[in-house]
C-alpha cells in the first residue's frame, strides 16, 4: 500500500521526516492560513466589521501619501482589494498546493509584505501598526531560505577515499606518533 502523498502525508505520515521537511509544512500552513485570513479581511466585512474598517482608512492614508498610485489610476478600493486577493490567493496556495508552487507563493507575499512595510514608513505609523507586518515578513523569509536550502547530504554515508599512501608496504607514523613524549620541565 502507498502511502498519501500530500501536506500531511509528507510531514506526518512518514515516520522519518526531516525537521527540515517539518519546519517548512508547519510555516507553510501556519502562514498561509495567516495571508487567508488577512487577505480575506480586506475583501470583506464577514469576519470582522471593525477590522474592515480600519483597513479601509488606512489603505486611502497609503493612495494619499502616494500620489503616484492616483496618477496611474489606482485608488484606495483596487489597491486594498488587489493586495487582498493576492494575499487569499498565494495563502491558500502556500496552505494546499504541494511543490515549488509555495516558493512563488512565497517571493510574492514577502514582496507585498516589503510594500506594506513602505506604505506604513510613507504615512508615519508607529511601530506598534506594522510590528506584525515585520514579523511576518521575517517568517516568510526564514521559509523561503529554508524550502530553497539544498539538501544536507552530510548525514548518508560516503566512501572515504583511499589514503594517499595506500600504495606504499611501509605506512608512515601519524603526527601524533611523531611528536616527541616525554615530560615537560615546568618553572
Amino acid at each position: 500500500m502507498r502511502k498519501a502523498e500530500g501536506l500531511v502525508g509528507t510531514c506526518l505520515g512518514d515516520p522519518m521526516a526531516s525537521p527540515r521537511t517539518v519546519t517548512v509544512v508547519a510555516l507553510s500552513v501556519a502562514l498561509g492560513l495567516f495571508f487567508v485570513f488577512m487577505g480575506t479581511i480586506k475583501l470583506t466585512p464577514r469576519l470582522s466589521k471593525d477590522a474592515y474598517s480600519e483597513m479601509k482608512r488606512a489603505y486611502k492614508s497609503y493612495v494619499r501619501a502616494l500620489p503616484l498610485l492616483k496618477k496611474m489610476g489606482i485608488n484606495s478600493i483596487l489597491l486594498r482589494k488587489s493586495i487582498g486577493a493576492l494575499e487569499v490567493a498565494c495563502g491558500i496556495v502556500m496552505t494546499l498546493v504541494p511543490g515549488r508552487s509555495k516558493d512563488v507563493a512565497n517571493f510574492f507575499l514577502l514582496l507585498l509584505v516589503l510594500a506594506v512595510l513602505f506604505f506604513h514608513q510613507l504615512v508615519g505609523d508607529p511601530l506598534k501598526r506594522y510590528a506584525h507586518a515585520l514579523v511576518f515578513g521575517i517568517l516568510l523569509t526564514c521559509r523561503l531560505l529554508i524550502a530553497r536550502k539544498p539538501e544536507d547530504r552530510s548525514s548518508e554515508k560516503k566512501p572515504s577515499p583511499p589514503p594517499a599512501n595506500a600504495g606504499n608496504a611501509e605506512e608512515q607514523p601519524s603526527l601524533y606518533e611523531k611528536a616527541p613524549q616525554g615530560k615537560m620541565k615546568l618553572s
